[in-house]
């Protein structure tokens, strides 16, 4: 696949990153990438991809060596996230185990919860999930009716939630619930359930436009007991939890879309480097060159914005605006590019046997989750 910016480094790099980006690199794309198609065929992956990516080092790369992970920060968490997407191999649901679940426990949980939960995840023998969204309310968690009722020295969850990302092969599952109702966002706290509690049932595995080897699921609470000392934090801030870490989930798709677009432009540079029409090849023609000079400045743009935003980040200077502005952008331009891309390829660009036509499919969704591109440009105008 064509270099695309062979003479741009991220200012983040060093030599230690470069080591681990060739060593994700072979790992993701011999031992992952080969299972992708059959994995998108049965709509979820292999419990055995999990335990294999731990046992390699690639999950939980920011968390202490104390807790089980790799003792590395978020630019390691980078790097990985990079190199398995490079490699076609979307389907394992690490980005949001890794670096979404796992800085809640690292952040919020107590050094007993860390013990418990934190090596079982890095080891892949424990898969962890999130769960915000609910059947009638999306972008807008103060409205969510999932309630955490304390009883004694248990809570009882009734609700339920959607859309949650690696729901089917979860063991662990934050949930976001009312644990005082009349307080609404004041009255928000994040609980963890672990899979086999009474009460706690995993729905259907959704069919899905896209992103078909990532499974997604409805999960269902009806009188579910759970320790009171699997709270999460403190009772009634996990509103405040939430918004803390949205920057670094907005950043980090984000950086999913820089790669996507990336590597959508480098797979078609090699395709109408190939492909002949009316006696030349596809790239000699006026209308791709352009298309494409456009679509690799575009996506440089990109890339050096979401590098400085990490170099934000890494200093603790990230700020929700300039995240969202990074997942919305980058997100809108990471759909615009693929387009373009897929025309380029010509019929073949239709076919699901291309790697660009699955990404058309799978790119839709980013402008959708980690809050609406609608709900970004909401929070950025905020500051106007």
């Amino acid at each position: 696949m064509t270099d695309l910016f062979e003479n741009y480094t991220s200012p983040w790099m060093n030599d230690e990153l470069s080591m681990l980006r060739d060593a994700a690199r072979k790992f993701f794309t011999t031992e992952l990438a080969p299972h992708q198609e059959s994995w998108e065929a049965n709509g979820i992956v292999d419990r055995e991809a999990w335990s294999k990516t731990g046992a390699a080092g690639f999950l939980l790369a920011e968390i202490p060596t104390q807790y089980g992970g790799s003792g590395g920060d978020y630019r390691h968490e980078t790097v990985i996230l990079e190199e398995q997407l490079r490699a076609g191999a979307s389907g394992l649901g690490s980005q949001v185990h890794s670096q979404i679940v796992a800085p809640y426990f690292l952040h919020y949980g107590n050094d007993e919860q860390k013990q418990r939960w934190l090596p079982g995840m890095a080891a892949g023998t424990h898969v962890g999930a999130i769960a915000m969204t609910e059947p009638n309310t999306g972008s807008d968690l103060q409205s969510i009716r999932t309630t955490a009722i304390r009883d004694g020295d248990e809570f009882v969850i009734n609700g339920s939630k959607t859309y949650i990302s690696n729901g089917q092969h979860c063991d662990l599952v934050i949930v976001v619930a009312k644990t005082d109702p009349s307080q609404g966002a004041k009255g928000i706290s994040l609980i963890v359930v672990e899979a086999g509690t009474e009460g706690f049932t995993k729905g259907r595995n959704l069919k899905k436009l896209g992103q078909a080897a990532a499974d997604t699921s409805e999960l269902f609470f009806e009188d579910c007991r759970v320790p009171a000392e699997n709270l999460l934090g403190e009772e009634g801030k996990g509103f405040v939890q939430l918004m803390q870490q949205l920057p670094q989930e907005r950043l980090n798709i984000a950086q999913a879309a820089v790669v996507e677009m990336e590597r959508a432009i480098s797979l078609t540079i090699d395709f109408v480097k190939e492909r002949r029409a009316f006696g030349q090849r596809v790239l000699d023609f006026q209308n791709t060159k352009f298309k494409l000079a456009e679509c690799k400045t575009e996506a440089l743009i990109a890339r050096t914005f979401v590098d400085q935003c990490l170099v934000k980040h890494m200093a603790g200077e990230l700020d929700a605006s300039t995240a969202s502005m990074a997942k919305y952008w980058t997100t809108d331009k990471q759909n615009q590019i693929i387009e373009i891309c897929l025309q380029l390829h010509g019929g073949a660009g239709y076919m699901d046997e291309y790697p660009i036509s699955r990404m058309y499919r799978d790119a839709r969704v980013q402008t959708i989750y980690g809050g609406t591109n609608e709900i970004m440009k909401e929070l950025i105008s905020r500051t106007l």
